[in-house]
């Protein structure tokens, strides 16, 4: 049967927990609804409601925004495992300490280095409108795929660093048991670090991916008719604004599961770090 003191303790901290939520609510009401009363009293709110939150072009342009909005997602979801890959490889090769791999190793540093200092929508112009000016044979000029393919090694040389960085944290340690009990080399990356390594790694690799989810729709400066290209016609034709506010709202409705994702994932990690410590 638990103490008194224990009990007590335990009352005293469920009164502080609801203290706390009681506080969280009640500054969430007075910061949340002092800015809104500023903006819907604001002189210029009825000429903003009508330009960018007019809901009769809200409910003409949903449809054909989110139609567009599918291409942004498949985007994602192919540039997404293209990044996991070559993401890898480009971080294998960078490791490796073979004399023979040295060329290579030196690639992946220019590689590594080239994509990463480049802004993304920079990158996206010079290989859509650079690519399709070299008139090569059986290069693809579609630019649906030119802006995916600068978005995949855009995000690569990031995700590449990521996935370095949790394979030198795993112990080397690790590495020489394998090879103790009979393990080759590779066996020993293959089985046992790239596992641990993956797993410290995830909640980054999340946050990279959060961040592709809004990047695809830079694909829209080439001429790709995504969620952003097609709000950008209809804003030409009506003059009005809320096709933005549509896209961007289903790019919200996109990377806010992904971030709560990022977030459990990153609260587990830490969780599982913290029960190793205490062993």
């Amino acid at each position: 049967m638990p103490s008194s003191r224990r009990l007590e303790r335990e009352a005293a901290k469920r009164r502080r927990h609801r203290r706390g939520q009681a506080i969280a609510a009640l500054s969430s009401v007075i910061v949340l609804g002092g800015l809104a009363a500023l903006i819907l009293t604001s002189p210029g709110w009825p000429e903003v409601r009508e330009t960018f939150f007019n809901w009769e072009v809200f409910k003409e342009s949903f449809p054909d925004v989110l139609s567009a909005f599918w291409l942004d997602v498949k985007i994602f979801l192919v540039a997404e495992l293209a990044i996991l890959a070559v993401g890898l490889l480009v971080a294998m090769v960078r490791i490796a300490r073979s004399p023979a791999m040295f060329p290579l190793r030196l690639l992946s540093v220019v590689f590594v280095d080239l994509f990463r200092g480049i802004p993304t929508i920079l990158l996206v112009f010079l290989i859509g409108f650079g690519v399709p000016a070299l008139r090569l044979d059986g290069v693809p000029t579609d630019p649906v795929i030119l802006g995916a393919i600068a978005l995949v090694l855009s995000y690569s040389a990031y995700v590449a660093e990521v996935y370095r960085a949790g394979i030198n944290s795993v112990h080397r340690g690790q590495r020489d048991a394998a090879l103790a009990v009979g393990l080759t080399e590779s066996h020993a990356m293959r089985h046992v670090i790239l596992p641990q390594a993956v797993r410290r790694v995830a909640p980054p690799l999340l946050n990279d991916f959060v961040a592709l989810q809004k990047d695809v729709g830079l694909i829209s400066v080439l001429g790709a008719i995504d969620a952003v290209r097609q709000a950008q016609i209809l804003v030409g034709q009506s003059f009005n604004f809320t096709p933005y506010v549509v896209a961007g709202l289903l790019f919200v409705a996109l990377a806010v599961p992904s971030a709560r994702l990022a977030d459990a994932v990153a609260a587990r990690a830490r969780r599982r770090q913290q029960a190793g410590n205490l062993l």
